[in-house]
């Protein structure tokens, strides 16, 4: 019985270090937490299909890079991460696969969207976004129908096409914002840790498009913020006809003004694609499939009547060229399973809502999602997109300080010229340490 014993508690044991020592092949750093779910639902498919283990794990808001600093120190990494541009492969390029060889760069459409580097090809874009003002065409409709309402320059939405008239229409709505049964004409300005991403960098992005664009660059040592005023225009847009007063815009999350829409509180909040599910997953939600449309985010630069939305990817994804041989090869296997396989394809745009830059998707792949189909109506509309050119920002931290100095100023602790100052000096101060 002691032998029988023994051997029966060796061999326990033998099990329990095998699964303790047997990590996942391939492990995902996610940086969205808002399709976190979503990523474990695709890992569990994965296995269930191939037979090889996956973990997924997502960085909390805002957090990534000290994330995926963290995770790479650790003893099993990431094999899968993301970088969110060139800037973020030349932190990260001592851990990043050459994948000129490997079938998903084979399946990009357009090869020219890789992060490449020399004859090398290091980062992989797989899904293309868009962002603008979303808004409920119904409450929108029924503004335009109010009698009393102020001669705006516009008598539906598509007449918005400039700040000016954006402007007039947001302001009227705040007055008449009991007669519509809102709350206001824009949600909460959302400036809770780490949720102040839309304004420091996707609203950011936009007037350092039009100063790229003057002066014929991709990317710059220096800015001039010649579209500053511009920028405060439409950020004094947001916090002067909100659901929140100025003062109280700290505390307020996105979550806090992706409910806000849902509920029908608000006509207007900006955002991206990735918004429908927050909309229609929310407690409550009364907005219509049909009703959910965008604006392009309208800042009063001349010729802007021909703007679209703010369209492009942060979406790049990496091998870890530090991870064992076999643990990079699983890695291959998922990204080819997951955009050339029927399960995989499936889920990237149904579960995962990616809207892909590979040849192996048709155009019926495309999620069956409002704001992708306005986002392909403005792609095909003959409009120009503003390029995603935040990601030649110089660091997170830049980005963490800007959002610091948007709030003081929301809040009405500084004047704008503090926002304006720290966002030249700073983008020229870490601009010069990346250079050397």
């Amino acid at each position: 019985m002691k032998k029988t014993v023994f051997v029966m508690m060796a061999l326990s044991f033998t099990g329990f270090m095998i699964s303790c020592t047997k990590p996942a092949p391939v492990y995902l750093l996610n940086f969205k937490p808002e399709i976190s779910s979503q990523w474990l639902d695709v890992a569990r498919e994965f296995e269930k299909e191939t037979g090889v283990a996956m973990k997924v794990v997502t960085a909390a808001s805002n957090t990534y890079e000290q994330t995926l600093r963290s995770e790479f120190a650790k003893s099993a990494p990431p094999t899968l991460f993301n970088v969110n541009g060139i800037v973020g492969y030349h932190n990260y390029k001592d851990y990043t696969l050459d994948l000129k060889d490997s079938e998903i760069y084979d399946l990009l459409i357009e090869k020219d969207m890789a992060i490449k580097e020399d004859d090398g090809v290091f980062g992989i874009p797989y899904a293309i976004e868009s962002y603008g003002i979303i808004y409920n065409d119904a409450l929108l409709s029924k503004y335009f129908e109010l009698a009393g309402r102020a001669d705006t320059g516009a008598n539906n939405a598509s007449e918005i096409n400039n700040f000016a008239k954006l402007k007039a229409v947001a302001e009227d709505i705040q007055k008449h914002a009991e007669d519509l049964g809102v709350k206001g004409a824009f949600a909460s300005t959302s400036f809770a840790v780490g949720d102040d991403w839309r304004w420091q960098t996707h609203l950011a992005n936009v007037p350092v498009f039009y100063e790229y664009r003057d002066r014929r660059v991709s990317d710059a040592d220096d800015l001039e913020l010649v579209y500053s005023d511009n920028y405060k225009q439409i950020f004094d847009l947001y916090l002067n006809n909100s659901v929140t007063s100025r003062n109280m815009v700290g505390s307020k999350t996105v979550p806090d003004s992706m409910s806000e829409f849902a509920l029908g509180e608000v006509v207007f909040v900006q955002n991206g694609i990735w918004a429908w599910p927050q909309i229609s997953s929310e407690q409550g939600n009364i907005v219509k499939s049909e009703d959910i449309k965008f604006l392009p985010i309208y800042i009063g630069v001349s010729g802007e009547e021909n703007q679209g939305l703010c369209t492009g990817t942060e979406n790049f994804i990496c091998v870890n060229k530090q991870a064992a041989a076999d643990k990079q090869e699983a890695s291959l296997k998922f990204l080819s399973w997951l955009f050339n396989s029927p399960t995989g394809k499936q889920l990237a745009f149904q579960k995962l809502g990616f809207v892909t830059p590979f040849s192996s998707f048709s155009s019926e792949e495309r999620p069956d999602d409002p704001l992708v189909r306005e986002m392909y109506r403005y792609i095909d509309n003959g409009t120009y997109s503003i390029n995603w050119v935040f990601t030649t920002f110089p660091s997170q931290q830049f980005k963490n300080d800007l959002g610091a100095a948007l709030l003081d100023y929301a809040v009405e602790k500084t004047e704008w010229d503090s926002v304006k100052n720290l966002f030249v000096t700073k983008w020229a101060e870490e601009k010069a340490l990346l250079s050397k």
